[in-house]
């Protein structure tokens, strides 16, 4: 990881049209990150809260991205006698010495293990059927948020462990035997100041990284800190210049963690969540997104404090996301989830419909023009959304292009070979979408 100097600069408001942060559109917490193949694999947990099954997000230009849910892991394939009541969470996915791809996750918190030939899967437990650390493997911690780290000589270790209620985290590391699922000794707690859950290690500088996060993440709270090592397997000592990354209620960043780290053209950056916005009250479901930053080293060798952005700038991603024709909203109101957000290249903003106001957004093209589909990214990828197409050229008098749609996913894809000037998209029943791209 290279040293650079400080970089500081302006920056657009949170809802500012084509901010590249969020990174993905939907809720979504605790990435993993991989590239393989020319192409990028970021799985996570769905929120609210966790999901009965993962989210996986492929781009080849990491900008433009397409959802799927894994075969495996799912709550109900992934349990055990000991097993808990939480969902899926906490993805850790690597690429083994054998060539396999190998995936650590909590389930019922316990930590499962799978492999697959590649990323996409197709993904099977690689552990008989038997979590690989249960529920009560260490009696008064919480067994979750494992992740695996490959040393530069090929060992493999796992790392993981959480607290209760918020409140003392132990984080434990174990190396792992070639098969990738057992243990090579007994594990060790190596938890350094500071710490409560989603331990990651890089390595740097001849050195080791334990970064974790610290904090309440539904209370404003959260944040990522690190510690260093002269070993994979501690001790480790808290670095002076902490926390790493922390929220910033000036631009609305509110608890940043639970992250991944990895590098493209030639930078490193850091994959995290963070609280989507509006921030909800405690008792609300909580919703995350998933946001990418820099992060660079110090001339003392140390972690430079991130500072969290808005506009994304990756380098070896494509430069913007595929927006397709330029329109503009007809009618709706504006406000916080006026129809303008659906149009305005940003993740963080959500169009969806007032109390009592038809589920109904219209596109005005400025001038009838071929439009030959719809791109449909929905503000839960997940759920199952009933609507139709409608064109017009003078925006009174419509006909319907399609026939009554049901999708899911993200993107939906609707094809509506037409020349118009105006579409319209009507809904029946659950309706809200990030972003709606015309081509």
């Amino acid at each position: 990881m290279p040293v650079v100097p400080a970089a500081h600069g302006a920056e657009s408001p949170w809802d500012a049209p084509g901010q590249g942060n969020p990174l993905l559109p939907g809720y979504a917490a605790d990435p993993s990150i991989v590239h393989w193949q020319g192409r990028w694999y970021v799985f996570t947990t769905l929120d609210p809260w966790g999901d009965d099954r993962l989210g996986l997000w492929q781009s080849d230009n990491g900008r433009d991205w397409t959802f799927s849910t894994p075969d495996w892991p799912t709550k109900a394939a992934a349990t055990s006698p000991t097993s808990g009541d939480a969902k899926v969470w906490a993805p850790s996915v690597v690429q083994g010495r054998d060539g396999r791809w190998w995936m650590y996750v909590s389930v019922g918190s316990e930590v499962w293990v799978g492999t697959a030939p590649t990323p996409a899967g197709p993904w099977r437990d690689a552990n008989g059927g038997k979590p690989l650390i249960p529920a009560n493997f260490i009696p008064g911690y919480h067994m979750i948020d494992a992740e695996a780290f490959i040393d530069d000589d090929g060992q493999a270790y796992l790392y993981w462990g959480s607290g209760l209620n918020w409140v003392n985290g132990h984080c434990f590391v174990v190396r792992l035997n070639p098969d990738m699922i057992s243990f090579d000794g007994q594990p060790r707690d190596v938890t350094p100041g500071h710490y409560f859950e989603a331990p990651f290690m890089m390595k740097t500088g001849g050195r080791y990284f334990l970064m974790y996060s610290d904090g309440n993440t539904i209370a404003g709270t959260y944040q990522v800190r690190y510690a260093v090592g002269e070993s994979p397997l501690g001790p480790f000592t808290e670095a002076p210049d902490n926390p790493l990354l922390a929220t910033n209620a000036d631009k609305q960043i509110i608890s940043p963690g639970h992250h991944a780290v990895f590098r493209s053209g030639g930078q490193t950056y850091i994959l995290y969540h963070r609280q989507g916005l509006p921030f909800p009250p405690a008792d609300a479901a909580v919703l995350r997104q998933v946001v990418v930053d820099r992060l660079d080293v110090d001339a003392n060798g140390l972690l430079r404090r991130v500072i969290p952005s808005h506009d994304a700038p990756v380098a070896g991603f494509a430069p913007h996301r595929t927006v397709g024709l330029t329109w503009r909203a007809v009618g709706g109101g504006d406000g916080l989830h006026g129809p303008a957000r659906a149009g305005d290249d940003n993740y963080a903003t959500l169009w969806k419909p007032a109390p009592g106001e038809a589920a109904v957004l219209t596109a005005d093209l400025g001038a009838v023009r071929p439009i030959k589909e719809s791109r449909l990214l929905p503000e839960y990828p997940t759920h199952v959304y009933h609507f139709r197409v409608e064109a017009s050229d003078d925006g009174r008098t419509w006909k319907r292009i399609t026939p009554d749609q049901t999708g899911h996913g993200s993107p939906i894809i609707v094809s509506h070979p037409v020349r118009a000037r105006y579409l319209r998209l009507v809904f029946t029943g659950e309706a809200a979408l990030w972003e709606w791209s015309l081509f």
